[in-house]
């Protein structure tokens, strides 16, 4: 591993944005995820897929240690009315999971991944801003 980046051992962007592109169809189906009225909302309407597979992939790319290049809202505004529940976030963390399998990614990464991944629950489900240390910020809000 040489100190590569989990962004790096991932595979980098292109790596990155083809798992995204599995994981949001797959979260577009979900029947647990669009159980909520909000997410089904944006899920339910099929314009909205490569403007949040962009955001998704923008995100994964900057949590993972890559290139900052996130332009969306912190996890708490992005989240703020959707009144995730931690069940809903469970199913989400499935998916999440379940597409790196299928992918084929190494255990150590998927793990460390999914490690980043529950960091923000509290943002998600409670609206509770975590540590500052491995938090993003938009890339815009930085400049």
């Amino acid at each position: 591993m040489s100190g590569e980046s989990l962004y790096e051992r991932l595979g980098g962007t292109y790596a990155i944005a083809g798992a995204v592109d599995v994981l949001v169809d797959r979260l577009f189906e979900n029947a647990q995820v669009n159980a909520n009225e909000g997410v089904h909302a944006h899920h339910g309407d099929p314009a909205n897929a490569p403007g949040y597979k962009f955001l998704v992939t923008a995100w994964s790319i900057e949590a993972a240690g890559g290139p900052k290049c996130y332009p969306g809202l912190d996890m708490v505004a992005a989240h703020q009315t959707l009144r995730i529940t931690p069940e809903q976030f469970d199913a989400v963390s499935f998916e999440i999971r379940a597409t790196l399998k299928f992918l084929g990614v190494p255990l150590a990464e998927e793990d460390e991944f999914m490690a980043i991944i529950e960091h923000y629950r509290p943002e998600v489900v409670e609206q509770s801003p975590v540590a500052p240390e491995g938090t993003l910020e938009p890339a815009l809000a930085q400049a």
